[in-house]
């Protein structure tokens, strides 16, 4: 082909040969002391320096003329010298691939991927240019925040991430230079949101080529970082100092009639501004994106397995995580029987076993409840089969204490036991009626003797939150599991004094990590598979709102109760003002969620979040 270039009131004609020719007499002529240099090869030099220049734009002819020059200079690349062509080589290296044609891009990272394999020359300032370009330049992001773009977009992610495969192919020593260079390169808190998912939907498509097996986890954990870092800079001071008395349940949604109804209006006084929470949820669309192509693909399991270590080492005790650790809900619900099983053992034996620090025991133990209540796609089996490792671990913890010479109901020594109590009257408030509608499970329940823990000498029902205990204990009747009522003093509480001592700093008794999750967009890859409490079928109601029948409980006597706990009883069973109108978070009908409302309904997410976190220390 041939093309022409204008440059300086100067035209020079081209052929492909004649291009290749001109360029490497070009390179070759200045290879000497500038003092040296021929005037006119001189001036040759910089009409190849200016048909490279990268802040020129340029119409289609002009691309066909930079497309034969990068082509010519893929085929002279061994006569290209740093000390010699410095200048050229800084035009070739700040070269957006963004704003040029499929053609002028190929011919421009075939010249890369060349340069690339030159012996201990130019291999990280290759990976620099290409890392710099999976994010657009700053003249093109209003294009892509309209996503007027996406198929160039999606184009120009294939090509860079070809060009990395092949020189991880050719330069063993590219991958762990590569992953240097993105460490570096990783957007940080404040860069623009556009950069942001640009920059992580590029990087993680990385994952899904060979590459990927060498860097993937390196990837992973920087985007989880990343997350979890714009997660905690979203705070809730101002909620929770709002929504001190109400309970658990109520804080999950209520009427916020007079709220603008826009997410990034909505949160900018609880945020003091939306953009973290706006960025978090650009990046929440893009990782979901990432887990179902792999579970697409057949490797979901790799990518949960490093996930799961990540969110170990990184996630499990930043207790001011209120939507990083959805990615982990996500994944799970790509893959229940295989995933979503694993997430729950791999928690469960965080909390049992001794290996870990009592802070992540208590978190643990805190995700299992939050998880098995509201992943829908958790089967009730799952469910009793990690309650009664829960209750067994509660029922040896208090045999142990009987043996000791002092016992004493101090939250603080024990916190661990406390909060698994907590997760298995918390799970159960979900998942009772549930588990009640089979034979079998109902049978594996009673037989938990759960009532032996609840009723020990710890008190936990008295030191747990008023509010989990109060809904556990009027589902717990209605089944016929177990029979008492606290002080209705309490039922309006949040927590209490006790609950806050065995919580700890951290206030971990208030730590339900998976509360629902109100990032708009990101919002539909996590409803479809997430348990809302105002859908919950509670044992005291049937579909018609009336008290339940008998469950057949095996040998459950109703009004039993160990005459030594001093728990005060509310005999008055038909006190229609005790519903989940009061204890539940079931919201007035105009903000219930989408899920619960029919078609056409036109509603849209609450615009306030409920949180269940500790205030910021």
């Amino acid at each position: 082909m041939g093309a022409e270039q204008q440059c300086d009131d100067m035209e020079v004609a081209f052929s492909d040969s004649e291009a290749f020719r001109s360029v490497q007499h070009v390179l070759q002529s200045v290879r000497m002391d500038p003092f040296l240099i021929d005037l006119r090869d001189k001036e040759q030099y910089d009409i190849l320096l200016c048909a490279v220049d990268s802040t020129t734009r340029r119409s289609s002819d002009d691309q066909a003329m930079l497309a034969t020059t990068l082509r010519a200079l893929s085929e002279a690349v061994s006569k290209i010298d740093i000390m010699y062509h410095h200048a050229l080589l800084h035009n070739i290296f700040t070269m957006s691939i963004w704003y040029y044609n499929r053609d002028t891009r190929d011919a421009l990272l075939d010249l890369i991927i060349r340069l690339s394999a030159v012996a201990d020359q130019y291999l990280r300032e290759c990976l620099q240019m290409l890392v710099n370009n999976f994010t657009p330049p700053g003249p093109l992001v209003p294009q892509m925040e309209k996503r007027v773009s996406d198929d160039k977009r999606k184009e120009i992610y294939s090509q860079l991430h070809e060009s990395l495969k092949m020189i991880s192919d050719t330069v063993p020593l590219a991958p762990r230079v590569l992953k240097d260079i993105i460490n570096r390169s990783m957007p940080k808190l404040f860069d623009n949101k556009v950069k942001m998912v640009s920059f992580v939907e590029c990087m993680l498509g990385l994952g899904t080529e060979r590459l990927g097996d060498l860097i993937g986890t390196s990837l992973l954990e920087k985007v989880v970082d990343l997350l979890t870092e714009l997660d905690v800079n979203i705070t809730w001071e101002d909620i929770l100092q709002e929504e001190h008395s109400k309970g658990i349940f109520e804080m999950e949604l209520e009427d916020l009639a007079g709220d603008v109804d826009k997410f990034g209006q909505e949160t900018e006084v609880l945020f003091g501004g939306n953009v973290c929470a706006e960025k978090l949820d650009g990046l929440m669309v893009v990782v979901c994106k990432h887990l179902k192509s792999c579970a697409e693909h057949g490797c979901l399991k790799r990518e949960f397995d490093i996930l799961k270590t990540i969110f170990r080492k990184g996630v499990l005790k930043v207790h001011k995580s209120k939507f990083a650790q959805f990615i982990m809900f996500y994944a799970c619900s790509l893959d229940p029987e295989i995933c979503g099983l694993d997430f729950a053992l791999f928690l469960t034996d965080i909390f049992t076993k001794k290996e870990d620090d009592a802070i992540a025991r208590m978190s643990a133990v805190s995700y299992v409840g939050s998880y098995l209540s509201r992943a829908r796609f958790i089967s009730a089996d799952t469910v009793v089969a990690i309650l009664k490792r829960l209750v067994d671990w509660c029922i040896d913890h208090c045999e142990r204490q009987k043996k000791k010479h002092t016992r004493t109901k101090n939250p603080v020594e024990h916190q661990i036991f406390y909060a698994s109590c907590q997760a298995v009257m918390y799970v159960l408030c979900f998942r009772l009626r549930s588990i009640m509608d089979y034979p079998n499970l109902r049978s594996q329940v009673f037989k938990m003797n759960i009532r032996s823990i609840l009723m020990d000498p710890l008190e936990p029902l008295k030191v747990c939150l008023p509010s989990i205990v109060n809904e556990f204990l009027r589902q717990a009747k209605a089944a016929r599991l177990f029979n008492a009522s606290v002080d209705l003093e309490l039922e309006d509480r949040i927590d209490s004094d006790l609950s806050k001592a065995f919580g700890g700093v951290n206030r971990l008794d208030m730590f339900f990590p998976f509360d629902p999750y109100l990032l708009k967009k990101s919002d539909s890859y996590i409803r479809p598979n997430f348990e809302f409490w105002s859908l919950v079928k509670t044992t005291y109601s049937d579909d018609e709102g009336d008290e339940l029948g008998d469950f057949d409980a095996p040998g459950m006597n109703v009004d039993s109760l160990d005459d030594n706990f001093d728990i005060e009883l509310n005999s008055d069973d038909d006190d229609i003002e005790y519903t989940m109108n009061k204890m539940s978070i079931t919201p007035h009908r105009s903000f219930y969620h989408p899920m619960a409302m029919s078609g056409d309904s036109g509603l849209s997410m609450p615009a306030r979040i409920r949180p269940s976190v500790s205030p910021p220390s």
